[in-house]
């Protein structure tokens, strides 16, 4: 391929270790406030707050929801799993205390900053830049506490433009802060459909980090579970488009060059 121009990275799963925070940071949660909430399974506590993420966090990107309502409904479903109702303004002081929980367990992938090192060193004037599907205050504040702020040139969010990914005038704005054509630029991300299908077919050599390839279309085998079509046709997809597909940051440098 090509020697890219601009390599632009996803934030959440990809650069940043957001699942397990959320993980780590309900349980704790659940542990503080205590009550009907103590003795929850914490296996199945966990599968429901981050299913009510996805959801409405969804609602958010779509516009349904602002970001602050987005994180009330999360509050207020999970809780009446638990048959415990909460008022607006009760659900907003729970959410603000389980994110106090979820803030502390902030890291990076270990791969992270070597993969950006290898990268620099492979192929030197390269810049780097972030499309992430966030609001632009929260997305900043983790970015500084992890300490990538000074490792990206353009940090672009969809709260601040309007629009989220895969909407291709993401991508497309992003390489036009950069002042490169579509053709010289890299995106990778943790999720097939929305980072590097999105990427691929606004024009960027998209790049799939399939840290989970057991529970995704990966590889598909007479032992592997039959997919979906929705699944199959996003893997067909993704050969058509060229899309290169990595297991860890560590195979980034080797795959692009």
């Amino acid at each position: 391929m090509t020697v890219p121009q601009v390599i632009l990275f996803d934030l959440d799963d990809t650069l940043f270790a957001h699942r397990e925070a959320v993980a780590t940071g309900i349980l704790l949660h659940l542990n503080r406030v205590g009550g009907s909430f103590a003795s929850a399974d914490r296996s199945s506590a966990s599968t429901l707050w981050n299913a009510l993420e996805e959801e409405h966090y969804h609602s958010y990107l779509a516009g349904v929801l602002d970001f602050a309502g987005q994180r009330r409904r999360r509050a207020q479903d999970f809780a009446a799993s638990f048959n415990v109702p909460l008022s607006d303004s009760e659900a907003d002081r729970w959410f603000d205390d389980y994110f106090e929980s979820y803030r502390a367990s902030w890291r990076l992938h270990n791969d992270a900053l070597p993969c950006l090192d290898a990268l620099t060193t492979l192929i030197p004037g390269v810049r780097y830049g972030l499309i992430t599907n966030g609001d632009p205050v929260f997305q900043g504040d983790k970015i500084r506490r992890v300490g990538l702020d000074d490792r990206f040139e353009h940090v672009v969010t969809s709260g601040a433009l309007g629009f989220a990914k895969p909407d291709a005038r993401i991508f497309e704005h992003a390489c036009a802060l950069f002042g490169v054509p579509v053709s010289s630029a890299v995106y990778i991300g943790d999720r097939l459909r929305t980072d590097a299908l999105g990427a691929a077919m606004a024009g960027l050599t998209g790049v799939w980090l399939d840290r989970a390839p057991a529970s995704a279309v990966s590889t598909i085998s007479t032992s592997s579970p039959v997919p979906t079509d929705h699944e199959a046709s996003g893997a067909l997809q993704a050969a058509q488009l060229g899309v290169l597909r990595i297991e860890t940051l560590t195979a980034l440098p080797s795959a692009l060059s």
